[in-house]
This record gives C-alpha cells, sequence and structure tokens, in this order.
C-alpha cells in the first residue's frame, strides 16, 4: 500500500527575465541616464555592494507578470546588494529587495503617470525611501522621502540642492543637467572631466615649478651682475689708487 503524497507543488516565477521597456523619449533622456549611471560608477569606483541601472524592467510579483504590467524607472539604484550585470530587477530572485533611490526622466508622455500613479507605486508598494523626478527640458526638480510611511517633500538647501540620505550626496540642477554634488557641495564629475581636471592640476603644478626655476634663476642673475658690479668698482678705485677694502 502506498500513500500518496498530496503536499501541492510549490512553484515559482522564473528569474532570469529579460527588461521589457519602450524606448527612451530623446536624447537629453538618454544623456540624463548615463550621466547619473556614469557619476555614480566613477565616485563608487572602489565599491561593489550596491546596483545602479537606468530603463530596466523591475519585476515584483507574479500578477504583474500575467498583465504584463512592467515598470521600469528609468534609473534606479539598490544598495545592499552585489554589483554584476543583469538581464533585469527581479524582486522575488533578489532577496526581496527594492531600490532605495529612484529617479524619474520627465518627458511630456510620462510625466503625469511619474507624479502619480508611479509615485504612488513607489510609496506603497517598492517603498523606495528617496525618490526624485528631473523634467530637463523645463528643469524642473521635485524630490521626497518616506517619513511615517508617506513621501513628503525633500527641502531644498540654500543651494536649491535636495539630499538623498540613501546616496549621502545630494542632487541638483548644473548646467541643465541633474548631477550629484557631494555633501560639502562639491561637483562629483564625470570621468572626462575627473581627467581634465587632473591634467589642468598637473598643468599648474608644472608651471608652478617653472615659476619657481625662473624666479632662482632670476635671483642667481641678479646676484652675479651685483658681483661684477661690485667688481668694476673695486677695479676702478684700485686704478685711482684707493684700497677697496679700507673703505
Amino acid at each position: 500500500m502506498t500513500t500518496l503524497d498530496l503536499t501541492p507543488e510549490i512553484t515559482c516565477p522564473p528569474t532570469d527575465l529579460w527588461s521589457d521597456e519602450p524606448p527612451l523619449e530623446s536624447d537629453l533622456h538618454l544623456q540624463q541616464i548615463i550621466l547619473l549611471l556614469t557619476c555614480l560608477e566613477w565616485l563608487w569606483q572602489n565599491r561593489n555592494d550596491y546596483y545602479a541601472s537606468g530603463n530596466l524592467t523591475i519585476y515584483y510579483n507574479e500578477n504583474q507578470l500575467k498583465k504584463r504590467d512592467f515598470c521600469g524607472p528609468d534609473f534606479f539604484v539598490v544598495l545592499d546588494t552585489e554589483k554584476r550585470p543583469r538581464k533585469s530587477w527581479v524582486v522575488w530572485g533578489e532577496q526581496g529587495k527594492y531600490p532605495n533611490v529612484i529617479v524619474e526622466i520627465l518627458s511630456d508622455s510620462t510625466a503625469k503617470i511619474d507624479r502619480t500613479e508611479k509615485k504612488k507605486l513607489y510609496q506603497n508598494t517598492f517603498r523606495t525611501p528617496d525618490y526624485f523626478w528631473f523634467d530637463p527640458n523645463t528643469l524642473e526638480f521635485q524630490g521626497f522621502t518616506i517619513i511615517g510611511g508617506q513621501y513628503q517633500p525633500i527641502i531644498a538647501n540654500e543651494k536649491g540642492y535636495l539630499l538623498s540620505e540613501q546616496l549621502g550626496l545630494y542632487l541638483g540642477v548644473f548646467e541643465r543637467k541633474l548631477r550629484y554634488f557631494t555633501l560639502e557641495g562639491d561637483l562629483v564629475p564625470t570621468v572626462q572631466e575627473s581627467a581634465l581636471q587632473e591634467r589642468l592640476e598637473k598643468e599648474q603644478e608644472r608651471l608652478a615649478k617653472e615659476q619657481e626655476r625662473l624666479e632662482k634663476e632670476q635671483e642667481r642673475l641678479a646676484k652675479e651682475q651685483a658681483e661684477q658690479r661690485a667688481e668694476i668698482l673695486a677695479q676702478k678705485l684700485r686704478e685711482l689708487g684707493i684700497n677697496p677694502d679700507e673703505i
């Protein structure tokens, strides 16, 4: 006699899912996402405990898969996770982790959803602590942080920057782009800006050394000229029968 195993089979949705996002609205959107991503990667180049991406689908429940109701923030950061390439962010395959920071790049077709439906989703389902949106055309920029379960506006500092406590950085508009700033207010550079700054500093150091060399050379020449004039004067005195050492 055999005993039937009546334990229901437990199935899990797949975790190896491809992102399924619509094309970006414009070059401005692409440039802004790349800027946020590359600047953070440069700043955190020695860190391997985060994941940052843009225009990538976040899968967060099975019903979403059935309805094909996909949701991909324009830019997001997940902390305390492994830094490695992914096809998408699958919450149930990532120990239930949701983004710590989300940035949406507004456009005419998405602005209303970003301000309403997505804000509600990020607040109530994702529980993402820091949510920002930025319009690359109008430069509208707002940020929110969860307090008591609800998004509350982040108050700008005297420079107009908004603090992301999750990143430990300010975000603010600089030359019509959304950029990171350190807590001291310094702009977090791109790789190119950093390389240019390094070249400028090296050139300034070279010029300073060259200036120091020229000043020493001028001092040496001035000393030699003074010694020559003194010797000529001494010789004239000797010709007149005067001992210059006794004057």
